[in-house]
């Protein structure tokens, strides 16, 4: 049975997460057709998908996204290689909240009204049929020096989470880069009013948004390379967490890595958490866990630890002990792997769940973890 505190916590996080009552259920969809631009073909020709165009009834989605995993796992460097943006601009603007809730809070439009930002704008290497998509975003927060991380915020976060992060790390001599990860707020399309295809039952489309992800990752360091930071990082939280550390596996540049909850397969997050039921709903009666871990593996952070270990960086790995979306013990594997391959690496563990993370006390808990972390790792 769970302590009094325990069960206190689960019942603040149930809260939290019934927040948001706007989330669709949708059925399992193979989405085969994202990958006809990817790399990792094995001889076909880009735009062309072997066999499954020709003769969608007789060949199987399941295996052909099965086999294309081991490929990508196996040769990952090309799968996440990109050409590099040549329209880099920075652009100011209005700040705009872009909640994912069905009633957005007022007082979030109120706080922004009337402020400017700059923003960086460039088009993604990789394309989507989303033109909104296509065009990366992310808000600049400069100060004097060489140090700056790329800050990636948590699935379906509004445009104005982690200005107070930013703004401390700013404090702290540390320019960051808050990137709009693909399909958020000023990047989703006009069908949606969540950042559902970033993560949802379709198979090849979320694929294709991790990547997306990771190269747009690499793309900003390009930009902080041309602007004279020598000295990278990158910060994650959930979702963005599990970008942040494919993008590290794949990026010598990155020598500074925060965590912000962790977890190993992606296919276990969204099987196991809260925050995901409605897409397991929606896919569990045509494929179990282990075919759909299969199915992800090529964006599953677990894959890809030899390829983090190839060059030195410091690691913070921060995850909640009464956290029901990314499980804890999911959260203690990862800590595992990284003392399985000697990496240098510190670990935090906050007293809350994955929601309450984000609320009084434990936001500052989290912070002064975080902020602490980038302060001394450069």
């Amino acid at each position: 049975m769970p302590s009094r505190y325990a069960q206190w916590m689960y019942d603040w996080e149930h809260r939290l997460t019934s927040v948001d009552n706007n989330r669709v259920v949708r059925p399992l969809e193979w989405g085969v057709e994202w990958a006809r631009d990817w790399p990792c073909r094995n001889g076909f020709r880009p735009g062309q998908t072997p066999g499954l165009a020709e003769r969608p009834k007789q060949d199987n989605p399941e295996k052909f996204f099965l086999d294309y995993n081991r490929r990508i796992v196996a040769a990952s460097d090309e799968f996440y290689s990109y050409a590099r943006p040549s329209d880099f601009r920075l652009e100011r603007r209005k700040v705009r909240v872009h909640s994912t809730r069905e009633v957005p809070d007022p007082k979030l439009e109120e706080k922004v009204k009337g402020t400017f930002a700059d923003f960086l704008r460039f088009t993604s290497p990789v394309r989507t049929p989303y033109p909104e998509n296509n065009l990366v975003n992310a808000r600049w927060f400069p100060v004097h020096g060489r140090r700056a991380v790329v800050l990636l915020p948590h699935w379906n976060s509004d445009a104005i989470s982690y200005v107070a992060l930013c703004r401390v790390l700013n404090l702290l001599g540390i320019s960051v880069l808050r990137l709009s990860m693909p399909y958020h707020d000023i990047r989703m399309p006009a069908e949606i009013g969540r950042a559902d295809y970033a993560v949802s039952a379709n198979i090849g489309r979320t694929l294709d948004a991790v990547r997306q992800g990771v190269i747009d990752i690499r793309c900003c360091l390009d930009w902080l390379e041309q602007q004279g930071y020598s000295r990278l990082g990158i910060v994650g939280t959930s979702l963005g967490s599990c970008y942040a550390f494919i993008a590290a596996a794949h990026d010598p540049r990155i020598r500074v890595a925060a965590f912000n909850h962790a977890s190993t397969y992606f296919a276990d997050v969204v099987w196991h958490g809260q925050s995901t039921r409605h897409i397991r709903q929606g896919i569990e009666q045509k494929i179990d866990l282990e075919e759909l871990r299969q199915a992800w593996l090529a964006i599953s952070p677990m894959s890809y630890f030899n390829q983090y270990s190839r060059w030195p960086k410091k690691s913070l790995i921060v995850y909640a002990k009464y956290d029901l979306t990314f499980l804890p013990e999911f959260s203690r594997q990862v800590v595992e792997e990284f003392e399985r391959h000697e990496l240098d690496q510190k670990v935090a563990v906050l007293p809350c769940g994955h929601y309450t993370t984000g609320e009084t006390p434990y936001k500052y808990m989290d912070g002064w973890q975080l902020a602490s972390f980038l302060r001394t790792a450069f």
